[in-house]
């Protein structure tokens, strides 16, 4: 089974980041809300607060299979300030493994060197930050280990595409009815 860790600081947009938690772990995707902040609590952009499962410090990203950045201001700063964050995606791209953002943070991926050649997509506003990327308004972005995602309005399409990326488009499917997407 895949092990997914989602990024998580104070000014992230709440829905982007719980609706992949949601829909994940409905698909039986293990996913750890993990605390960039220096407690386990994150409050959102819109003042929501939520408990975080992992403590950044707290985790050996050897037993994880992708990593997920939320949007939402200034979250997106947050983690693209985080070192720890950087280090991370940086080395799960040259791992092949799963870099995922949504909104302002595929801009976090941009400044990092993360998109070269890739498609991408993020919030409008943002595009000028995907460095390297071919840039497409697509409410979702596959290319290969990258998955990247316009923002709050398409998180259900975003979380649904990292559940075929990790199990299939059928189980993808058979959640968006499950929850009556579309």
């Amino acid at each position: 089974m895949s092990k997914v860790g989602i990024f998580m600081a104070n000014g992230c947009e709440e829905i982007e980041g719980l609706t992949v938690v949601d829909i994940l772990r409905r698909a039986g995707i293990e996913i750890d809300m993990i605390s960039v902040m220096e407690q386990p609590q994150v409050t959102g952009s819109h003042k929501i607060s939520f408990i975080c499962d992992k403590m950044m410090d707290d985790i050996n990203a050897d037993e994880y299979d992708g990593f997920i950045l939320p949007g939402g201001m200034p979250g997106t700063t947050t983690l693209g300030a985080d070192s720890r964050v950087i280090t991370h995606i940086k080395s799960f791209l040259k791992e092949g493994k799963l870099v995922a953002a949504i909104c302002a943070a595929p801009s976090v991926l941009g400044d990092n060197d993360i998109l070269q050649g890739k498609k991408a997509t993020s919030y409008p506003g943002f595009e000028d930050r995907l460095k390297g990327a071919e840039v497409v308004t697509d409410p979702v972005a596959v290319d290969g280990n990258v998955i990247t995602s316009r923002g709050m309005g398409t998180a259900i399409n975003f979380a649904l595409a990292i559940v075929s990326y990790f199990i299939d488009e059928n189980k993808a499917d058979e959640i968006g009815k499950a929850i009556i997407w579309k």
